[in-house]
């Protein structure tokens, strides 16, 4: 069976290996094809296109969006023609409203006697996206915690004294954004949204009514039972069915791309009702 995964990031947003290594990595693990779908933004994708031509390799540009919910729900934006521009307007006002935040957390750290700057905080986003997870490598790097875990829980996560409020865009904004750029939007890894069977199948009426084309079923962090749950919803609602490991290299080191943690194995027959859906080549 031809396996892929798409559901991965990059560097550009935050993930450890260059678009150009993730390609090649992927490859090298025995994938038919990924979609990169690095946050807010799609400046990893030329880079990742062209290495995917070299090899011999298919990449599908992908978007992930975080959505004003709460919990906090992100959309997977997919775009098998090939033609991702169209989002690129929407995607600089997120990263405008990320990159104000930035400095706010950095400042409150140092109230709170951390001393770090934000030069120190772009040399790890390595000119790409730059967001809380890099903030916590220089807190890594720097002995005031150990992990990324114990930064976000002692001071960047929601209820923490670093934590700032990003804005966002609305479910149904994003939705819109994605289909008016003619992308196909997903709901990405339902199960973070803590809903039983009932409200998810309350909320997917509710999305599809926007515009919402898919649900990632398949899931590295999803159970047997949560995965035959979100196949009958797929089924039910007409949505297509994705699947990806959210893969973001060391820096999640317990998930491999194509396989999470042993438990994935998606066909590629997903990705062929993907292009059918928006009349791409097969």
């Amino acid at each position: 069976m031809d396996l892929i995964d798409l559901h991965t990031h990059t560097t550009v947003s935050d993930g450890s290996m260059l678009p150009e290594d993730l390609v090649k990595y992927a490859k090298s693990k025995g994938l038919k094809a990924i979609a990169i779908t690095d946050h807010d933004t799609t400046d990893g994708l030329n880079g990742a296109l062209e290495e995917s031509k070299r090899i011999g390799f298919e990449v599908i540009p992908g978007i992930e969006i975080s959505a004003d919910f709460n919990p906090e729900m992100h959309i997977l934006g997919y775009f098998p023609n090939g033609d991702y521009v169209g989002i690129a307007g929407t995607l600089a006002d997120l990263r405008l409203k990320r990159e104000e935040r930035n400095p706010r957390i950095v400042n409150k750290l140092n109230e709170l006697g951390l001393e770090i700057t934000m030069e120190e905080v772009f040399e790890k986003s390595s000119g790409g996206v730059t967001g809380r997870p890099h903030i916590a490598k220089v807190l890594i790097e720097k002995g005031y915690v150990q992990s990324l875990e114990e930064a976000f829980d002692k001071y960047l996560a929601c209820g923490r004294p670093a934590y700032f409020k990003k804005e966002k865009l609305t479910p149904r904004q994003c939705i819109r954004e994605i289909n008016a750029a003619g992308g196909l939007p997903v709901l990405a890894h339902p199960i973070y949204l803590r809903m039983e069977y009932e409200q998810l199948d309350i909320l997917l009426e509710e999305l599809v009514k926007k515009g919402l084309k898919g649900i990632e079923a398949y899931y590295a962090d999803n159970t047997s039972r949560q995965t035959r749950m979100l196949l009958k919803l797929a089924e039910k609602h007409s949505l297509l069915v994705t699947g990806g490991s959210d893969f973001h290299g060391s820096f999640k080191p317990d998930i491999d791309i194509g396989v999470g943690r042993g438990n994935l194995h998606i066909p590629y027959d997903l990705l062929v009702n993907m292009k059918m859906q928006k009349g791409a080549s097969l």
